[in-house]
């Protein structure tokens, strides 16, 4: 194998530290409030809780997709996994490794969790080529100079990328499919184990789209990848995840393998999420709108409930008691609903 080319997926990567029963990534209680000032003096006028108390586990080799509704926290929660952002709280356990002093480094968390962000025209710098792009990392690292260039080569040819080609362009002459691969053949410069995925394929037109999930799924087979994929388009999320997390105003509202959550979807936000999804069939028009209103405003959300004043099943109960993840099924399907859980005094509680 040639210096500086990726290793082979047969072999078990000696970074696995748990086995494959061991969550690659534990996250609990991220919080994440942005405080609003305003007047001559900055006073703190009010508090918008983007993500607030956000707790989930990414299984090793999987796909975790990510929705909600625009301004629901999804971008927020993934600047703040890859610590772009500074969280109020969190913590976070990476293959059994707790972020801080006494654990994995935010620099080592880095190297093993990459970003891949929606914009990829903004996410290159125009003067650099792609060559420089894709290997600067690795060079800020202090890897040879020899082994990074034929990383850079293998890279671009497992994107479909010919190196002889593509790799002294500059990001302008690339088209928005040409840099989208450029982009995530960046982000697995330093060979990570888990790929942020930020709506990185929601720019572009649905033929360059399906050839990028293709690569997507292409790649996580061939280098043990997994993904945490973040998309408003249910139909993308769908074809490639294999479990789905629902976010509504910085909370989960339901979390499951996708496919029990798209046939049997169990808190009300994520059954009108799923009916407004788009059908091909001509027959099959959504002719009533599936949810009502706008969201709460995020700036000091009132108690109980998130989705009561947009919710047909809201009771008083809803008004006062902020529901939490509860299983729903017992195989993984939960739902942060107070009619899922016994005994929360909702008329439609089980038993």
């Amino acid at each position: 194998m040639a210096d500086g080319a990726l290793a082979s997926p047969a072999a078990a990567d000696p970074r696995d530290r748990g086995g494959p029963q061991q969550p690659l990534l534990i996250v609990n209680g991220l919080k994440k409030h942005f405080p609003i000032r305003s007047g001559v003096m900055g006073q703190r006028t009010g508090t918008v809780h983007a993500v607030d108390g956000v707790s989930f586990q990414v299984r090793k080799g999987e796909v975790l997709g990510v929705v909600g509704e625009s301004g629901c926290g999804k971008s927020t929660m993934a600047r703040l996994l890859m610590q772009i952002l500074k969280a109020d709280e969190q913590e976070l356990i990476f293959d059994g490794d707790p972020l801080g002093p006494r654990g994995i480094s935010v620099a080592e968390l880095r190297r093993q969790m990459q970003m891949v962000f929606q914009d990829s025209h903004a996410s290159l710098n125009p003067r650099m080529t792609i060559a420089d792009c894709i290997g600067f990392a690795p060079r800020m690292r202090g890897e040879p100079r020899r082994k990074v260039a034929a990383r850079v080569d293998s890279l671009l040819e497992r994107v479909g990328l010919a190196p002889a080609q593509y790799a002294h362009r500059y990001p302008h002459e690339m088209s928005g499919g040409q840099r989208q691969r450029i982009n995530i053949a960046r982000a697995l410069a330093l060979e990570p184990r888990l790929v942020i995925l930020d709506e990185a394929v929601s720019a572009l037109d649905k033929s360059v789209e399906a050839q990028i999930l293709n690569l997507l799924n292409s790649l996580k087979a061939e280098l043990n990848l997994t993904y945490v994929f973040i998309s408003h388009d249910l139909n993308v999320v769908e074809y490639i995840s294999d479990r789905i997390l629902v976010m509504y105003l910085g909370r989960v509202v339901e979390i499951g393998p996708v496919e029990r959550v798209y046939s049997s979807p169990s808190h009300p936000y994520t059954r009108a999420l799923l009916a407004s999804k788009p059908s091909h069939d001509p027959r099959r028009r959504t002719l009533a709108p599936p949810i009502t209103g706008d969201p709460p405003n995020p700036i000091n959300p009132p108690p109980g409930c998130r989705f009561r004043a947009r919710c047909q099943f809201a009771e008083a109960v809803c008004e006062h008691v902020l529901p939490e993840l509860a299983s729903v099924d017992g195989a993984g399907h939960a739902a942060a609903c107070l009619m899922q859980q016994s005994g929360s005094g909702h008329s439609k509680a089980p038993a």
